[in-house]
């Protein structure tokens, strides 16, 4: 017996003559993470191009429209972050300078209509696998030819490995989710294969403790779930070996200089002590928590603004409330209390809805009898639930780079769901 999910979804995609003639759309597309991953002024192209026939789509076809309204969960609590970082830097007079990250939103609303038409859906996936496969060998070229130690790729310097390591593990999911579709073909399984193995390997030479930590129970999660959707459990104990594997040989070429930072993390909080001992990458956050707790305490409703965390910072250090260590830091390495701190109560609330909403929408559709459909709610999953627990120990949104990829997975790949499942169900109907 056929599978039902199987021929549903070469039903509804692969047999899509406007999905081919828009070949050239899901190229950009698929490059958008690459882009992200870029600090040349070269990628404002592909960005402005997507943009402008995102909004070209949005006025021109009445399912786009139509598709944004089915996907309402997803982009109410997008737009309420929207407004709500609007209403925030106005109430406090933060100046216009204060916009550009807010204003990335509409930019990636725009983007995202895209997603609400037939798309080359191997164009895309595959796409995200090369960009894993690009940024991948960038660490191994900062690792084994430039010597640096603690890889961070091309945007953001140093200070930015922690959400490129992120966004390598993310685009390392995806791939591994297709690994275990049993329906590719062997070339598009081996690009995949390559993608997800650099995409593990480059984030371990980032070095970063907290995505990596992270990355072990969302791959759990992912791997269970699209097991019990296709049955391939020696698919996926293979894959796991195969990661396993991967994993042990960073660690050896790195001369375990992971597993040494692993272990000052226990160090490091037994043996803080805010009047004595705050120094150290564990210990600064901790009293950074501490110092963004009493912020929030005493701002409770207006929050001390958003994104002036690192002035309330320096302001508490000058008055000897918090120690020197953490004056140089602008933000808590935690997303809820940066909310809470900047933002008050609203600004916790948004946060919540923000990364929990689109997890609950993405996990409700996991199981849909269309595969392309939970196919995409899969994705949906591993993208939010990786950022729900980055969030606990870094700012996953305060850079333009973690910032946008979110944005542009989960609005994507919600108006994408709804596409595919109003087509769908139309050709059940007929």
């Amino acid at each position: 017996m056929s599978d039902p999910l199987h021929t549903v979804e070469s039903a509804t995609l692969n047999t899509n003559s406007c999905a081919r003639k828009n070949w050239g759309i899901s190229a950009l597309l698929a490059s958008m993470p690459l882009c992200f991953a870029l600090s040349t002024w070269l990628k404002v192209i592909p960005i402005a191009t997507l943009f402008l026939t995102g909004l070209w789509a949005l006025l021109r076809y009445p399912e786009s429209r139509c598709c944004f309204v089915r996907a309402w969960p997803v982009i109410t609590v997008c737009s309420l972050y929207f407004f709500y970082a609007t209403v925030n830097i106005l109430v406090h007079g933060l100046g216009w300078d204060a916009f550009d990250l807010p204003s990335h939103v509409l930019l990636l609303l725009g983007i995202a209509t895209l997603f609400s038409l037939p798309q080359d859906e191997r164009i895309i996936w595959l796409g995200f696998s090369i960009s894993a496969c690009m940024l991948g060998a960038v660490c191994l070229f900062q690792y084994y030819v430039q010597g640096i130690d603690r890889v961070y790729g091309l945007n953001g310097g140093p200070w930015g490995a922690i959400e490129f390591a992120m966004l390598l593990l993310m685009l390392a999911l995806l791939g591994m989710l297709h690994l275990l579709d049993q329906h590719r073909c062997w070339p598009e399984q081996c690009l995949h294969a390559l993608g997800a193995g650099l995409g593990v390997y480059g984030a371990l030479l980032t070095q970063s403790r907290g995505p990596v930590l992270c990355f072990i129970p969302v791959y759990l999660l992912c791997v269970i779930m699209k097991t019990r959707q296709n049955g391939q459990w020696q698919r996926s104990l293979l894959l796991t070996a195969a990661v396993t594997v991967i994993v042990l040989a960073a660690i050896l070429s790195t001369h375990a200089q992971l597993l040494r930072r692993m272990d000052k993390v226990s160090v490091e909080v037994t043996t803080y002590n805010h009047a004595s001992n705050a120094q150290g990458s564990v210990r600064e956050r901790i009293e950074m928590w501490r110092t963004a707790w009493r912020a929030f305490t005493q701002h409770p409703v207006e929050g001390v603004g958003f994104d002036q965390f690192g002035s309330y910072v320096r302001q508490q250090v000058a008055a000897g409330l918090s120690r020197p260590a953490i004056y140089k830091y602008n933000h808590p390495h935690n997303e809820y209390l940066e909310a809470a701190a900047t933002g008050g109560i609203p600004g916790l609330l948004v946060i919540v809805l923000l990364l929990f909403v689109p997890l609950g929408y993405f996990l409700c559709y996991s199981s849909y009898p269309c595969r392309a459909v939970a196919n995409k709610a899969l994705a949906g999953v591993a993208v939010t639930f990786m950022y729900v627990l980055c969030a606990m120990t870094d700012n996953v949104l305060y850079r333009a780079m973690p910032h946008s990829f979110y944005f542009f997975f989960v609005l994507g790949l919600a108006l994408w769901m709804v596409q595919v499942k109003k087509r769908f169900h139309t050709r059940l109907v007929t």
